[in-house]
């Protein structure tokens, strides 16, 4: 027997050095580890001790004899990427820590953003003795594209939060969320109360089509459906429409994937999830029954992962359709084979009476979105793929067709956003930096998608930090990082932001949400507005006491209540 890394794998690696005998792989000094679709456990060398288990914060590493039946495909998909055998050494190298010189006092280190690359740079900053790093965020909720992110039918990914807790339980770290930086704050201000500044604001702009009719109502972006659905307090009072049978999304990597299999699914289905209130009430409500995927070139180049297409293919209440695409094409990659392998599959099954369907079309690209005041559909062209010096590129040919559509989503790419007074490359959309350090701007540091572009997963945030953060510490170590002039910066960001929502304010917000949710068998029932969530977040023992009264009077079993409160009190 062998454990399986599944779908949900996070990608940071603690499982690698929890496994005694080195059977996971790529580890984070292999080349390829930045590239792979998620780790992979080698059936061979694995000695069942679980150990992977337990170190796995997704949950994702399960004992083969133990996988749903939906799962069962990554018994091979982790088999055959060890199958041409790995040289490595009995055990994955472990990279020391750089320890911090004492001598020079404590570090204080502000990190801007609070999703996980900025929590997982927290944590290794805080493996050092005498450092204090305060996380600041402009919403008043932490945690980034893990709350607002990740799709509601993803749970298991979520788990992650748990790591995060953690960290913040450390007596170095505090927050101040709800404050923007560039607005309440300047970047030089960060500096009068800190020895560095890292940046960790992520991809939040979309990128265009450039087509004519993008700006239409009914063409959106993927990014604010998604951020939509899962409850993000910009977008609480979008209005997407979904009175067409059909949708139609440009692109077709994971976050492609996860709306299609969101418009997909049945409602009820998301009842059990934390999915806003306002989206589940539209979706009930949706015309939808089909979403067509656009992808420019074949289904070898796809942007999405072989375990997201897995993830969706193990559905039993959505078919999925392929058109435009040689599912017969020869690849050397033997992951792209599997892509191929379970497209061919999902194509030359029946559809089943009463299922919605996904629809991935491709070599096609957009032309033109239609109609006067609203879009009415899309007129795309059909492509070519010519191999240029090995690269797969598409040519637009003279097949033009129209797809009838109210509602186009595209998701086509991300890019990061500057901050006043630190440097940024507009055509990258990152902050110029070498291996963390930001150019031209000392004490300034970068780390996620703002450092390398958005490229990877939750997990691969970790080493990215374990890079910054080393060459953060050598700088403090070498003298390079000027005292801050000033102390106290709790009470200045209060004189700036008296809304200000600290670790025990955000825990004030986790109780109230998860109460709701556990009442109505949720994980959480998410507050989708700004004033909502400072009011949850204000008086905290005083809401405590009206929490316990409420569950009482509201039924939820005293075993609920304890655990909720065990979960999210710990820095009261």
């Amino acid at each position: 027997m062998a454990h399986v890394v599944t779908q949900a794998c996070c990608g940071d690696a603690s499982c690698v050095f929890a496994c005694p005998v080195n059977a996971i792989h790529p580890t984070p000094d292999e080349a390829d580890f930045g590239l792979a679709e998620m780790l992979y456990v080698d059936p061979v060398s694995c000695v069942d001790c679980g150990a992977c288990v337990s170190a796995c914060p997704v949950g994702a590493i399960v004992p083969d004899t133990k996988l749903l039946e939906a799962q069962l495909p990554f018994v091979e998909v982790n088999a055959l990427f060890h199958e041409s055998g790995r040289d490595h050494p009995a055990q994955a190298p472990v990279a020391p820590i750089l320890a911090k010189d004492s001598s020079r006092g404590d570090l204080r280190v502000a990190i801007v953003g609070s999703g996980p690359a900025a929590l997982y740079a927290a944590d290794e900053l805080l493996k050092r003795p005498g450092v204090d790093i305060t996380v600041i965020d402009r919403l008043p909720t932490p945690y980034g594209l893990v709350r607002a992110g990740v799709a509601p039918d993803h749970q298991h990914t979520k788990a992650i939060d748990e790591l995060f807790r953690q960290v913040e339980d450390h007596p170095g770290f505090a927050y101040a969320l709800n404050v923007e930086v560039g607005t309440d704050l300047t970047h030089d201000e960060l500096l009068e109360h800190h020895h560095a500044v890292v940046y960790a604001t992520g991809a939040s702009q979309d990128r265009f089509l450039g087509t004519p009719g993008e700006q239409l109502p009914g063409s959106a972006t993927a990014t604010d459906f998604v951020a939509w659905y899962n409850g993000h307090p910009d977008h609480a009072d979008d209005v997407f429409d979904l009175t067409s049978e059909r949708a139609v999304i440009v692109g077709n990597g994971n976050v492609a994937l996860d709306v299609a299999r969101i418009l997909a699914t049945d409602p009820a289905r998301l009842a059990s999830t934390d999915i806003a209130d306002h989206a589940l009430a539209a979706l009930r409500g949706s015309a939808v029954r089909e979403v067509v995927l656009l992808g420019r070139r074949g289904p070898a180049e796809a942007a999405f992962t072989l375990p997201e297409l897995i993830g969706l293919l193990g559905r039993d209440d959505i078919d999925v359709v392929v058109e435009g695409a040689d599912l017969a094409r020869p690849v050397d990659d033997v992951m792209i084979g599997q892509k191929l392998s379970a497209l061919r599959a999902a194509a030359a099954r029946p559809r089943r009476d009463g299922n919605r369907r996904i629809v991935f079309r491709f070599a096609t690209s957009p032309v033109e979105l239609l109609g006067d005041d609203h879009v009415t559909g899309v007129r795309v062209c059909r492509n070519e793929l010519v191999t240029d010096e090995g690269v797969v590129r598409p040519a637009p040919t003279g097949d033009v067709s129209t797809i009838a559509t109210g509602l186009v989503l595209r998701s086509i790419g991300y890019r990061g956003a500057p901050v006043d007074g630190v440097p940024f490359d507009a055509q990258s959309g990152t902050m110029p930096n070498v291996a963390g350090r930001v150019i031209g701007t000392p004490q300034t540091y970068a780390v996620g998608w703002i450092k390398r572009g958005p490229t990877g997963f939750i997990g691969t945030n970790k080493t990215c930090a374990q890079e910054t953060v080393e060459h953060l510490i050598a700088d403090f170590n070498a003298g390079l990082l000027a005292d801050p002039p000033r102390d106290g910066f709790d009470a200045f960001v209060r004189s700036r932001v008296p809304g200000q929502v600290d670790a025990r304010g955000w825990r004030a917000i986790d109780r109230a949400e998860r109460l709701e949710g556990a009442q109505q068998g949720r994980p959480r029932r998410k507050l989708t507005r700004v004033g909502e969530l400072l009011g949850a977040a204000a008086t905290v023992p005083e809401r405590r006491r009206r929490w316990r009264d409420l569950a009482r009077r509201r039924g939820v079993r005293p075993a609920v209540v304890h655990r909720v409160e065990a979960s999210s009190s710990r820095v009261d």
